[in-house]
């Protein structure tokens, strides 16, 4: 008999050589029928895997990640399998075919240009395939026999794979139907499995991601369990494209990107006043939270770099420049300019904690490859803040970041759910450092009674943090702010504070920011409104249409008493029908378009129509304002 503890602590009794399969079905059959996969001790297997030996045991459904993977790996198998059945007269050669994130793809090789229509023919054949309900059979040969086999059959890509893998490696292949590929798993149990498919998108791939190798076709893909599931995710992808911030940036004139400076952004002027409104909330929000905001050079020397670490571990997404024969770095981070500005006062214990915040423009390299929008770009400016504090003081201090945190979110209407990240192999410091710092986040994060998900080595090389990954409107998540406690850093800056009892004391840091990035921030936030901006950050927060050229005198009286009390108003005064401007209010997303006419005039009244409705109303212009005035001071995304 074997012993297999299950996630929640219990312990079955089994015989040795029982089959996943054949457990969970013993436990329960609606279970069975929902089971993907298995995990054996931390390894994903088929279900239909023999265990042996007494192991830790889960099973894996479409809701853990390592089922849905499972699955989608079978999808880009089915794939391969359509593809042959179809095009037998084209040579095809397969290359590999793993899951993603969200789905699947194959690299191929074959003389035919696979076009939207064909990926239409393909998918229906993968339906049929799903159809045929076909069993994933893993069979393990030798190296010579896969070799033999493959080069049989004229698959190059796959004879390639298996020479580069030890001499006495042990090969395994999965079998559906009529179709054999080189895999190492793993898979759901048959084809019927795989419910829901969609092929996505056809692109060049280079053959292991070499320019030098030959350019294959890479069919991308993605699979779920059940349609509806299936046609929720399109809907997300299609809300997703139209939303696309870049494309918004253009159309709303917010900012550019040129090939004059590859990532790195221009802010037109409707886009500064976002950012500046953003800046403006942040500096309001931290003003009550009890920070002093602080400004540090973008550019400081070698011996900086090297003493911060950042030298030996970031360097190569760093940019460097000479002065008066010397070397000097672009600033990546803002935290050793902190440090600096610490020291050149002598600190007491009722000094701290110490809140210093800074708006910093930081340069990082990125490869251009990974270049995107406002998301990934090579300068930025982080809402930095750094916190001094005695080691007593970390969970209050981190209570209050979160307090902050929620504030600032809640703002937005973003919801968050947090990650703890431990310590990475490339890190700096002692064990007994990482411990306690570790362990601090984990009390603070436990004591809140967060929930959070730890991701095993994914700190900052100086300490371990926490991550908040915010929730879009449409469901996507973003990781923005972030909490690092670091021990490390006050060391090598030899900072210290006098304590109660006369001596010097090493501080303990917290590094955290907000938005991440406002650069970053607002591309989400674009995004997240689809480009239709609160009022109290949209560039243009009311458009007043004149009907004839009679009513512009009035328009521009209104104009100038609402500019003139600082809200953001134009007049458009061009020669067109009003229901034209109207239009093209609604597409520019302006909150609150003012039709003024005769009766308008008359009474001293605007016509007013909110974004994204079809009704108007009327409203004495003091009313008007009274209104925009709550909407701004309260920050509320209704209009």
């Amino acid at each position: 008999m074997i012993k297999l503890t299950m996630p929640d602590g219990a312990v079955r009794e089994a015989e040795a050589g029982i089959s996943g399969l054949e457990l969970v079905k013993s436990i329960s059959n609606s279970l069975a029928k929902k089971v993907l996969a298995i995990s054996i001790d931390g390894e994903t297997k088929d279900i239909t895997t023999v265990l042996d030996k007494d192991a830790s045991i889960k099973f894996l459904t479409f809701e853990d990640e390592e089922g849905r993977w499972a699955l989608r790996h079978t999808g880009s198998h089915i794939l391969a399998q359509a593809i042959k059945r179809l095009y037998k007269s084209e040579n095809v050669q397969l290359a590999i075919g793993p899951a993603i994130d969200n789905g699947f793809y194959y690299d191929i090789d074959m003389e035919k240009r696979l076009t939207e229509e064909d990926l239409k023919d393909i998918e229906k054949e993968m339906n049929k395939i799903v159809k045929e309900n076909l069993k994933l059979e893993r069979k393990e040969v030798s190296r010579q026999e896969a070799l033999d086999m493959f080069k049989a059959a004229g698959e190059g890509y796959k004879v390639e794979l298996i020479n580069d893998l030890p001499e006495d490696a042990t090969i395994s292949l999965y079998t559906q139907g009529e179709f054999t590929d080189l895999c190492a798993g793993p898979h759901v149990i048959s084809t019927g499995k795989v419910k829901a498919i969609k092929l996505q998108s056809v692109a060049g791939a280079y053959w292991r991601g070499d320019v030098k190798n030959k350019m294959l076709q890479r069919v991308y893909g993605t699979a779920f369990e059940k349609k509806d599931e299936l046609d929720a995710y399109l809907h997300m992808l299609e809300e997703a494209a139209k939303r696309d911030h870049r494309k918004l940036g253009k159309e709303l004139d917010l900012f550019s990107i040129h090939e004059e400076g590859p990532g790195f952004p221009f802010f037109h002027p409707n886009g500064m006043v976002i950012r500046n409104e953003l800046i403006n909330y942040w500096r309001e929000v931290h003003r009550r939270y009890g920070y002093q905001e602080i400004k540090t050079p973008m550019i400081l020397n070698r011996q900086l770099w090297e003493r911060s670490g950042h030298w030996a571990h970031y360097k190569e997404n760093m940019y460097f420049t000479e002065i008066d024969g010397e070397d000097y770095a672009v600033k990546p981070m803002n935290c050793p300019g902190g440090m600096i500005v610490y020291k050149t006062q002598q600190h007491s214990y009722r000094d701290l904690p110490l809140r210093a915040g800074e708006l910093g423009l930081v340069h990082r390299h990125e490869l251009s490859g990974a270049l995107h929008g406002l998301f990934r770009v090579r300068n930025f400016t982080q809402d930095d803040a750094h916190i001094f504090m005695t080691p007593e003081q970390i969970e209050g201090e981190i209570q209050k970041v979160i307090d902050l945190f929620d504030e600032v979110y809640s703002t937005f209407g973003l919801e968050y759910h947090a990650e703890l990240s431990t310590r990475p192999e490339d890190s700096m410091g002692s064990d007994e450092m990482w411990e306690l710092a570790t362990n601090g986040l984990r009390n603070a994060l436990e004591h809140r009674g967060l929930e959070y998900i730890v991701n095993e080595g994914d700190g900052a090389f100086y300490g371990p943090k926490i991550d908040f990954h915010l929730k879009d409107s449409i469901g996507r998540t973003w990781q923005c702010g972030t909490i690092q406690l670091d021990m490390q850093l006050p060391e090598k800056f030899d900072l210290t504070y006098v304590g109660e009892d006369g001596q010097k004391h090493r501080p303990v840091m917290i590094h955290r920011v907000v938005y991440g990035s406002i650069e970053r921030f607002i591309g989400i936030l674009i995004e997240n409104y689809a480009g239709a901006f609160p009022t109290w950050l949209a560039p243009v927060q009311a458009k007043i249409l004149p009907i004839t050229d009679k009513h512009m005198d009035y328009a521009f009286e209104l104009k100038k008493k609402m500019f003139d009390m600082g809200y953001r108003v134009e007049v458009d005064d061009r020669n067109e029908k009003v229901g034209y401007k109207m239009r093209e209010g609604q597409v520019k997303k302006i909150p609150y378009l003012l039709v003024v006419g005769d009766q308008e005039v008359a009474d001293g009244t605007v016509n007013v129509r909110c974004h994204g409705q079809k009704e108007t109303r009327t409203m004495k212009v003091d009313e008007f304002i009274a209104l925009l005035q709550e909407k701004i001071a309260t920050k509320s995304a209704e209009y």
